[in-house]
């Protein structure tokens, strides 16, 4: 994993003290070298993660005769392949790298060369000889991509804090971005928090040139028709799944020039990828898992249960409410966005745990809830379905009893509460009726807002999201439906950013995902729906799967997502000194997203509790609260004391100017 950077300009060379202020604010991405490469209209950076090819592979990388550069962030797992394929078409590789792979794709087969890429990855093309630059992001979004324009010069970045390097960048946050981080829990591509900055969507690829700015995707989501997919058949489904499973962790594993390790959550999905470790590769297994002081949260049985079966080398680290709330303006500069939850904040101290054991890759189980159907929303909406068939019938009713049979504070404990929030919307004619409750508990933090943003609020809807569905969603399971509403918004703007991405970068850690594999997916995706929620049994097909080597414990314990002590964690004891500083009155103000009298009244009440049975609700407030005046302090005012800080980068390994190069051509020994 690396940080990229670049600058394109149409008059002028661009600024190559802007470039590298721009790579040392990604030099936690890529602490082990960097390089840049300049000609008179592009310039790209690179601070690299040395993982592939660690001798080698350096970056920028070239093509034989220095006319296609990259700067490339990421994994593409299926390179041997793709480079003997290429050989067999008279491509000369220089390197050992992925990322000459990459290079030479593009020469080959242009833009389809994408769909070939089985990976996670964020990529800069620049092709001197067409001036034409390429961006292009994986199918899902696990890798990063931002881009803004300052006159006629485009700046993109692995991170919004590179783009930000350039002084004259509009830092402003953008109300429709924070009305989806409110709503959705993040934005959804291309929006993101700030008014300048876009995102580059997952599955697309970009090119800038003489013709203009163009955009368009290689892939997208998609599912069968209801009753017409592929294979009913559940055995040959699930040793397919199983099969493709194995494949996706082994080359995950196995991929790497550097030790690997594995996160053990002590659920289901990060026991299938240690254990397909532990049974198909010969090298030993460290795992690395998250705890909590308060029993609600933690997990740490099934993980010394899973561990001791898998005979692995086994780190944890407990954390505590203190902890989250002394982390907590580290992880706001790093998500570079409002959050609803506190979260990622724990993710930050595991990856910090795997960093200072000394490993920078691990596998994780990140992506099996929505691929394969785990998620609670999914067992909501079947029940709401089967409740809006007769709205009016008590016994459907009691369905509502089934769910959430871990949460200490389920809302099904309290019958008429739980009847009033999951009884609305029941419109089965509504392609997003399986997520109304969601956004709607989500939205009530619009009630802490200053009148502006409550109007921008009031005024918005979801048409955003639901108008992108491909027509012919309408043919498809209400599951499926759901699960392409779960990868657009919660799963790369969320899940693989502010939890994934941004806390294992932080730490200098690379995160894999085999069940985000390209083939894994595109097999789930035409799964029929019964095979991943089975009634009311979540990840039905994965349970049949590796039922042989996973604990019953596990196996057939109530489905518990991941969820951390939250905004209690501000209340639980003396709040630090900046908590003050940014939720003051002036602060609020200058912000501008939230009302003061509003913001005290939820705090006053949260510290008479000492946070203690706090809401949901207040909960999501709360963070949203926290999260978005530190993400003003740090981007929008960035007064020294909370500015991202720049790294001491090490020297450069690759340093091509042709700009103020006598001789503008690339040496042989250079291209060797």
């Amino acid at each position: 994993m690396c940080g990229i950077c670049g600058i394109v300009t149409e008059d002028t060379p661009p600024d190559l003290d802007l470039l590298r202020s721009m790579m040392s604010l990604l030099g936690h991405r890529g602490p082990d070298g960097s390089g840049y490469f300049r000609d008179r209209s592009a310039a790209l950076g690179h601070t690299r993660l040395a993982i592939i090819d660690t001798a080698g592979g350096a970056q920028p990388l070239c093509n034989e005769d220095g006319t296609l550069w990259i700067s490339f962030n990421g994994e593409i797992f299926n390179y041997l392949e793709l480079a003997e394929e290429l050989r067999a078409r008279g491509h000369r590789f220089a390197t050992a790298s992925d990322t000459e792979v990459i290079v030479h794709a593009w020469e080959e087969w242009g833009p389809d060369c994408f769909s070939r890429f089985n990976g996670q990855w964020a990529v800069a093309l620049w092709d001197r000889t067409a001036e034409r630059l390429i961006l292009s992001r994986d199918r899902l979004g696990v890798r990063p991509l931002y881009y803004t324009r300052v006159g006629q010069s485009l700046l993109f970045a692995s991170e919004i804090k590179a783009l930000f390097a350039h002084p004259t960048v509009d830092r402003s946050f953008d109300n429709d971005g924070l009305r989806q981080t409110f709503t959705y829990w993040s934005t959804v591509a291309p929006r993101t928090p700030f008014r300048a900055v876009e995102q580059l969507e997952p599955g697309h690829y970009a090119v800038l040139d003489r013709k203009g700015f163009r955009k368009a995707p290689y892939w997208q989501a998609s599912f069968p028709a209801r009753h017409q997919e592929p294979s009913q058949e559940l055995a040959e489904n699930t040793t397919e799944l199983r099969e493709r499973i194995v494949e996706a962790t082994r080359l995950r594993f196995l991929r790497s020039d550097v030790p690997v390790g594995a996160y053990l959550s002590g659920g289901l999905d990060s026991a299938v990828t240690a254990a397909v470790i532990a049974e198909y590769t010969e090298a030993p297994l460290a795992t690395f898992s998250l705890r909590f002081d308060d029993e609600e949260f933690d997990e740490g049985g099934y993980q010394d249960l899973m561990s001791t079966r898998l005979g692995t080398k086994h780190q944890e680290v407990v954390v505590r409410p203190s902890d989250i709330v002394d982390v907590f303006p580290e992880v706001v500069r790093h998500t570079e966005a409002p959050i609803v939850r506190a979260g990622p904040a724990p993710l930050f101290l595991l990856s910090k745990l795997v960093s200072d054991n000394g490993y920078k890759v691990v596998v994780t189980g990140e992506g099996a809830d929505e691929v394969l159907a785990g998620y609670d929303i999914f067992r909501e909406a079947r029940v709401r379905s089967f409740w809006a068939r007769d709205a009016d019938s008590t016994v459907r009713q009691r369905a509502l009893d089934l769910l959430y049979p871990w949460m200490q504070r389920s809302p099904t404990k309290a019958p008429a509460f739980a009847r009033s929030f999951f009884g609305r919307n029941l419109d089965p004619t509504d392609p997003a009726m399986s997520h109304r409750p969601r956004w709607e508990a989500t939205s009530a933090i619009e009630v802490l807002m200053s009148p502006d943003m409550r109007a921008v609020m009031s005024a918005s809807t979801t048409d955003d999201v639901i108008g992108r569905m491909p027509p012919e969603s309408r043919d498809w399971d209400p599951l499926t439906r759901a699960q392409w509403l779960e990868m657009t918004t919660l799963l790369a703007g969320y899940i693989l950013s502010s939890q994934g991405d941004r806390m294992l970068m932080a730490n200098s850690v690379e995160g894999r995902f085999p069940f985000l594999d390209r083939n894994v997916v595109d097999f789930a995706n035409a799964l029929p729906a019964h095979h991943k929620l089975f009634g009311l049994e979540e990840k039905y097909l994965l349970k049949r799967a590796f039922a042989d080597v996973i604990p019953d414990e596990i196996l057939h314990r109530p489905k518990q997502p991941y969820r951390a002590p939250d905004a209690a964690s501000f209340f639980a004891g003396p709040a630090p000194d900046w908590f003050g500083d940014i939720t003051s009155e002036r602060s609020i103000a200058d912000a501008g997203v939230f009302d003061h009298a509003r913001v005290s009244a939820l705090f006053e009440k949260c510290t008479r509790s000492a946070g203690q049975r706090m809401s949901n609700t207040d909960n999501m407030r709360v963070s949203a609260v926290v999260s978005t005046q530190l993400a003003y302090f740090c981007l929008v005012a960035a007064p020294e004391w909370v500015r991202p800080q720049p790294h001491q980068l090490p020297p450069a390994t690759v340093a091509v100017d042709l700009v103020t190069d006598a001789d503008p051509t690339i040496n042989e020994e250079f291209l060797a």
